[in-house]
């Protein structure tokens, strides 16, 4: 592929970067309308209660608020992976912070104390807060009957009726009783996640307003158009009176995917007749927004003496809280369980459970941190008992190209090999050092995004010779914005600096499936670049006519059209801009990419076709020092290597790799929500800890470019791999020195202290 591009790999500096750190940016909490009241929902402080009864007669008498509850708003379920959560608990509460009311104001203290007069009687039932005793015969229910609750996702959807499973399902491949019992070793491990809070640094905040003929609603959401969806079936009003429009949005992670605040601020907007803002307090942010769906994940591996990984049995226990937001990563477990590893018989089972907890939902790596931490682990586990060395062995097992990955798609365009050798050169490994040091290396995969993962996009033209990028994408702090002008700009001839972009507003850009699963950069970014091209063949058109030169002879280059037969042609955009506007017609390009079978036909699908392209890979190695006195693992050095296929702008790649690091060191080393009796208890960056600037080690962000043929000039998605592989990287790290081997995160210094005592014991010391 030809790699002299005037654009695509330079390192540009983001068009929204000044207004962020000048504090001109207006993010959700920033945005206001004339007349606005403020809300705040009334939570319940139970985790499983029959609601008896609910008073709000003396708080509607306060002059100027407005109170609802389940009897004001409409009866119907909604959920974007299955339907089974309402605007206000109407029978009973499932978890601390459910929604049970709310209350609209002119200002904050009003709403609290409208709040504070609401009385509700409760009756408080058994509770269940594992996924393991929920999973049991005769647990009492979260939810007492799915009968009511619709999936969008129907053929995938399995729950087990009469129970807390919400779904169950397997992939296999092979016989994978046989292939174990022909094992040499078989290795059987299991290993527990943690739930962790997205920990992003701006709050939930949403303003509806609903007047008499249409519903706008500013909100910083991730899925603009998913939600115009749920939000316009919920009340019954069409999608062409339904605006959502995305503020600048201070971090995601996946948590900012669901709606959260939205259906409350529409149904309080809806009764008092005026725009309704409500922002989430932190405490809220922990306590009723949503974590990561954590999991219990039992690996049995099948291997020779050589090290040859032959059979691999993944048994994964999802806890999903009060709602089935987990779907999505339960799911994914079945297709990434396995890592990048050749596997012959495979098996991955996948069970999610309800509890009476706050929900889990997506969060950056959809799945694939909780099942790496697991086969990761044990990859060294096999190592030490093989006597080989932990590189050494997974370079015998890793996918390379030309072969069959676990959902038997053809594995095409993989710089893994070169990721792992870098990242273990890197770091030093296999040279001396400290005794109290360790290392530790791992390796990633994940699976690309759904065949229903559709973008388009629109380039327009403007009068000046400019040009205007509009997609429905949201801007979520990783630079979508930036490269959607640098494609464009590439492909029309511009300097970057010529191009603008307006996102995520259903009322004005195009349909985007959304900000998720490291998807952006590949599907809008085809799109953006289709509809580039489109918009500079309909201006090679006009010129054409202008010059009396056929348009195959003409290209445009440094805002000019110019013909390499016709040396002395320079014809500048904004006289062939001016001549479509007045005599012919604008110039607005429209490009569509993704859906099932929206790919060209490449050699490698020769075999077996793919149904989305785009798999991810990656490799990771750390250096740590860890106190053995203390269990304080302090991580020196990170290298992380992504293959992102073609770097389009290096200064972004570099900053996603970095942050992904240290969100996956927070991870591995600090976060946990903490629960007791279903009540979080470190609700506040007080308690809930996150890596701090000191704790930040050298990070050592390497791109390895082996270009995707479907990508835009060549591009793969990068977003998510970098928290992945941390975790097992530094497990692996302190097996190293102390011996112990950890199997639940995060590794904290009473864990680590924890597992040498264990150990003395267990040697009689």
């Amino acid at each position: 592929m030809a790699d002299d591009y005037r654009v695509i790999g330079t390192p540009v500096v983001r068009p929204d970067g000044a207004e962020m750190i000048s504090g001109q940016a207006v993010y959700g909490p920033d945005v206001t309308q004339p007349g606005m009241l403020w809300g705040k929902i009334l939570r319940s402080p139970l985790p499983h209660a029959r609601i008896r009864s609910i008073d709000v007669e003396k708080a509607r008498a306060l002059p100027g608020v407005t109170v609802i509850t389940a009897r004001d708003v409409p009866d119907r379920r909604y959920g974007y992976a299955i339907e089974d959560e309402q605007i206000f608990a109407v029978d009973k509460v499932r978890y601390v912070g459910e929604p049970v009311a709310a209350a609209a104001a002119p200002d904050e203290e009003r709403a609290l104390e409208a709040l504070s007069l609401i009385t509700v009687d409760y009756e408080e039932l058994p509770a269940v807060f594992t996924a393991a005793e929920a999973a049991r015969d005769g647990a009492p229910l979260v939810h007492d009957e799915l009968g009511p609750a619709r999936s969008v996702y129907l053929a995938s959807w399995n729950p087990v009726h009469g129970t807390n499973i919400i779904h169950q399902a397997s992939h296999h491949r092979g016989d994978v009783d046989a292939a174990l019992a022909r094992a040499d070793y078989v290795f059987e491990d299991t290993f527990h996640a943690s739930q962790i809070h997205h920990s992003y640094m701006e709050p939930h905040a949403t303003l509806a307003a609903a007047r008499s003929n249409a519903v706008t609603v500013w909100t910083c959401s991730q899925e603009v158009f998913q939600l115009r969806t749920l939000l316009a079936g919920l009340f019954a009003i069409p999608e062409s009176r339904m605006r959502v429009i995305n503020t600048k949005v201070g971090g995601g992670f996946g948590g900012k995917i669901e709606p959260r605040l939205e259906p409350v601020a529409v149904a309080l907007s809806v009764h008092s007749r005026k725009p309704v803002k409500i922002v989430m307090t932190r405490a809220e942010e922990f306590t009723a927004a949503a974590g990561s769906t954590p999991a219990t994940v039992t690996v049995k591996t099948g291997v020779t003496k050589d090290g040859t990984l032959t059979v691999r049995d993944i048994d994964f226990l999802w806890d999903t809280g009060a709602h089935a937001e987990g779907l999505p990563p339960s799911n994914r477990a079945m297709k990434d369980g396995n890592g990048p590893y050749r596997v012959h018989d495979l098996r991955i089972s996948s069970t999610l459970v309800y509890t009476n907890k706050m929900r889990g939902t997506q969060l950056r790596g959809l799945g694939v941190p909780e099942g790496a931490f697991a086969i990761e682990s044990q990859m060294d586990m096999i190592a030490e008992r093989l006597g080989m060395d932990p590189l050494e062995l997974r370079l015998k097992n890793i996918l390379e190209e030309g072969d069959i990955n676990s959902i038997d798609d053809v594995v095409q365009s993989i710089g893994l090999r070169e990721c792992l050798v870098s990242v273990a050169k890197e770091i030093g490994w296999g040279e001396p050092k400290p005794a109290n040091v360790g290392r530790g290396l791992s390796v990633i995969a994940k699976s690309p995004t759904t065949h229903s993962s559709i973008s388009s996009a629109y380039v327009q033209f403007n009068e000046d010779g400019s040009a205007q990028v509009l997609v429905g994408a949201s801007e979520i702090g990783q630079g979508m914005s930036v490269v959607m002008c640098q494609i464009a700009a590439e492909v029309l001839g511009l300097p970057v600096e010529a191009v603008g972009i307006a996102s995520a507003d259903t009322g004005t850009t195009p349909y985007d499936r959304g900000t998720f699963s490291s998807r952006v950069t590949f599907y809008t970014g085809m799109a953006v670049k289709l509809a580039a091209e489109d918009a500079r063949k309909q201006l090679l058109e006009v010129a054409s006519r202008m010059v009396e030169i056929p348009q195959d002879d003409l290209a445009a280059a440094e805002e000019r059209v110019v013909s390499p037969a016709h040396p002395e042609l320079s014809l500048p955009f904004r006289e062939v801009l001016e001549r479509a506007h007045s005599y012919e017609r604008p110039i607005l390009g429209r490009g569509t990419y993704g859906g099932k079978g929206d790919y060209p036909t490449l050699p490698h699908k020769a075999q077996r076709k793919e149904y989305v392209p785009g798999w991810k890979y990656a490799a990771q190695a750390v250096e740590a020092e860890i106190d053995e006195e203390t269990g304080i693992v302090r991580v020196r050095r990170i290298a992380s290597a992504h293959d992102v296929g073609k770097s389009l702008n290096p200064v972004s790649v570099d900053g996603q790799i970095i942050g992904g690091v240290v969100m996956g060191l927070g991870y591995a080393l600090h976060e946990r929500l903490q629960f007791d009796q279903g009540r979080i208890v470190n609700p506040s960056f007080m308690d809930y800890k996150i890596p701090s600037s000191q704790e930040i080690p050298e990070i050592k962000p390497i791109a390895v470019e082996v270009p995707l043929p479907e990508g835009p000039f060549g591009a793969k998605g990068i977003g998510e791999l970098a928290i992945v592989g941390i975790a097992p990287a530094i497990g692996n790290a302190i097996h190293e020195v102390l011996g112990v081997r950890l199997k639940e995160l995060p590794l904290h210094p009473e864990r680590v202290l924890d597992a040498v005592e264990s150990q003395r014991k267990r040697n009689g010391g």
